[in-house]
């Protein structure tokens, strides 16, 4: 199926590794120009030439996605480069665990930088140039606790629920001049950030006891869905949150 979305710019900022990669490659398949962006340059350029030599493009734009003039220098320089992105993909480590007890004033303001701003900051810096066109796609990936929050996940929960209610607010304002604004919220998928997560084997098969289909999902597996919702085939979706998590929660909705 062709995606329509040949010749278009993406940007995915976490993108050295993980989902965030993933996606990049899948949007990258399916003809867009992609920008990947991370902190470690190195591995990000690995990345990127990773999708020149499967034939797509891909080209490295490190940023810090906490700090706000890092992210101002990003489409300084994105623009430059390729033109203002058509579609954006906000994507992230989450915050450190730990239970609400244990969290002072610094980590609930970093846990804001690094988790719900760079959403806000990047939606506020693309959107001139998606309206202007009538056309655009801003997709967050979050985490399945936003529907089902884990007890020692205490930013994350409070954090990534906040990027779904802006999420939905900004995909009404929006949705008029052809723009969208959905999240995916993965469930448990094999990345560096679930091997820090559940350390040891034993939590980690406590872990998969939960999932009804008894894995975790691959990180191409989540970066399908995202790549659809850039689709020009989800034109009428917005303001949703998909949740890709092999029947882990228990939610109806």
């Amino acid at each position: 199926m062709d995606l329509g979305i040949r010749g278009k710019t993406a940007l995915v900022t976490g993108a050295s590794k993980g989902i965030g990669r993933s996606v990049a490659q899948g949007l990258a398949a399916e003809g867009a120009r992609v920008v990947l962006s991370a902190r470690n340059e190195a591995v990000l350029s690995e990345a990127a030439e990773a999708i020149r030599l499967t034939g797509g493009e891909g080209f490295a734009l490190p940023a810090d996605v906490s700090r706000p003039a890092s992210l101002e220098r990003l489409f300084e320089r994105l623009e430059q480069l390729t033109g203002a992105p058509d579609i954006v993909v906000v994507n992230g480590g989450g915050p450190p665990p730990g239970l609400p007890s244990a969290l002072d004033e610094v980590a609930w303001s970093r846990g804001y930088d690094l988790t719900l701003m760079p959403a806000v900051r990047l939606a506020r810096l693309a959107l001139p140039a998606m309206k202007e066109r009538r056309w655009g796609r801003i997709i967050n990936i979050t985490s399945l606790t936003v529907k089902e929050p884990l007890p020692t996940l205490t930013l994350s929960n409070a954090y990534r629920a906040a990027v779904t209610g802006y999420a939905k607010t900004l995909a009404l304002e929006v949705a008029a001049d052809g723009v969208t604004v959905n999240n995916v919220a993965p469930g448990y998928t094999a990345t560096e950030r679930l091997e820090e997560l559940f350390e040891d084997d034993a939590a980690r098969k406590a872990l998969l006891e939960r999932i009804p289909m008894r894995r975790f999902a691959s990180p191409e597996e989540i970066a399908d869905v995202a790549v659809f919702l850039a689709s020009q085939q989800a034109s009428y979706l917005t303001g949703q949150t998909i949740t890709p998590e092999g029947g882990a929660v228990a939610a109806v909705l």
